[in-house]
């Protein structure tokens, strides 16, 4: 019998997805969680409770399980796992990536010696402790600049700068994150430094692939074509298929190849962040994972079948091939930005959004009365807006409509009142500023908002 374990957090967007897939393909699931779960003693077959921490224990942990339940493949759904995916998959014996390379591309700084050495265009950069003199380090540094953290996702912590005053801000910016008690818990060493390399300007692209044996296939590659010149580097929106000439999508498929190959990937998901100007194809980032969020659910293949699906159907062996053609429409996602720092008091427009032609569904994934936090503190979207149509222009189109629809009231953190009572929000309290500010956000302008692992 086929089982496979799944390595999720309690955060994860993921979780849903792959279950239904599982589901789909009649194929019991182990969920590897960093808590337990509460049927967990109903079902111990079905529950593993392991660290994400601290790799080679929780490998051992999940060595122990299979003595009673084997596995058949080891996933990680989120970037939290894929350490302990690879660590436990090498014990067993069974396809995975090499340890150290999952690893250097967790590590941006590691991974940007690699591709560098591999000589893969890669921008100048360094580190930093966190506790040196962000003034002293500020000349050694060439402007404009971008500061992030090694190990975090979804572009929270990562800031511009374009002059040694920015630069020293945005150091003590990131440093809190870097503090927080979660953040050091997760990246442990990595927490006590920031890179800094030199920014790149040009249009940006994401790349999902599949990797056998260290042969890259492409699944898709997304357009973003919102700019990402920052401060901060909020994503909105994705596209597939990509509306780029076919030689730079060759070029874009060839440098995540060289990369992988540089890395020492060979199995599994991947996915990429890149950037093209006239120097060439840039690797802003890359993960031994597939798409993050909800942001897959962009993603049909022949059949019908889920993104999820055609991971699950390679992890098990089981000639995922046929299916990997995609289906003929465009689709796209727009991830709801946080406009501002407070409390989601109310969502209004949901209705009239939905019923712009293409739009799929619309997604609010914080709840009404939860504290919305931008980036780059934030690590969440507001939520998520998918669209399918005849081209990606009409998409693009569709969503950019149904996001000018929403509108978000939003308490600022300094409005309560004494007692705990909410003061007005600020759209009651001035209506003008507010319609404002709403205009902006609706035209996506402001910046703002966060996600999970893209």
């Amino acid at each position: 019998m086929h089982r496979l374990l799944l390595l999720m957090t309690t955060t994860t967007y993921r979780a849903g997805a792959f279950l239904e897939a599982a589901r789909r393909l009649d194929v019991p699931v182990v969920v590897g969680s960093d808590r337990p779960q509460v049927l967990a003693a109903a079902n111990p077959a079905g529950n593993l409770t392991v660290s994400f921490l601290a790799p080679d224990a929780g490998a051992e942990s999940i060595v122990k399980f299979t003595r009673e339940y084997p596995i058949q493949a080891v996933i990680a759904a989120d970037d939290d796992g894929v350490i302990l995916a690879a660590t436990a998959s090498a014990a067993l014996g069974l396809p995975h990536n090499p340890v150290k390379a999952v690893s250097a591309a967790r590590n941006k700084h590691r991974m940007r010696e690699v591709l560098t050495k591999a000589g893969i265009l890669s921008p100048h950069f360094m580190q930093a402790p966190i506790s040196e003199d962000p003034a002293v380090v500020a000349h050694r540094v060439t402007y404009p600049c971008v500061l992030k953290p090694l190990f975090l996702a979804g572009s929270r912590g990562v800031i511009r700068a374009n002059g040694p005053a920015e630069f020293v801000a945005a150091f003590r910016r990131i440093v809190p994150i870097l503090q927080a008690p979660e953040v050091v818990a997760q990246g442990a060493e990595l927490a006590d430094r920031i890179l800094i390399e030199d920014f790149i300007p040009g249009v940006e692209v994401a790349l999902e692939g599949l990797l056998s044996d260290g042969h890259l296939r492409v699944l898709t590659i997304y357009d973003k074509p919102d700019p990402l010149d920052g401060p901060f580097f909020e994503e909105t929106i994705y596209v597939t298929p990509s509306r780029l000439p076919v030689t730079v999508q060759e070029r874009i498929t060839a440098c995540t190849a060289a990369a992988l190959e540089a890395l020492g990937l060979r199995h599994g998901p991947i996915h990429a962040e890149l950037r093209i100007n006239d120097r060439g194809v840039w690797i802003i980032e890359i993960a031994a994972r597939s798409i993050g969020g909800l942001c897959s659910r962009t993603l049909r293949f022949g059949a019908g079948i889920s993104l999820e699906e055609l991971i699950l159907r390679h992890a098990l062996g089981l000639d995922p091939s046929s299916f990997f053609e995609r289906e003929g429409q465009a689709a796209g996602v727009m991830m709801i930005p946080i406009p501002q720092p407070g409390m989601l008091r109310e969502v209004l427009g949901k209705p009239e959004a939905e019923r712009v032609p293409g739009i799929e569904e619309i997604r609010v994934t914080i709840p009404v009365g939860q504290e919305l936090v931008p980036l780059p503190e934030g690590s969440r979207y507001l939520g998520f807006i998918f669209a399918r149509n005849e081209t990606p222009e009409r998409v693009e189109a569709s969503l950019r409509e149904a996001h000018r629809r929403l509108t978000f009231i939003i308490t600022p953190p300094d409005d309560t009142a004494m007692n705990g009572t909410a003061a007005p929000s600020a759209e009651v309290e001035a209506p003008t500023k507010e319609e404002a500010r709403r205009s902006r956000y609706r035209t996506g302008l402001v910046a703002g908002g966060s996600r999970r692992s893209h």
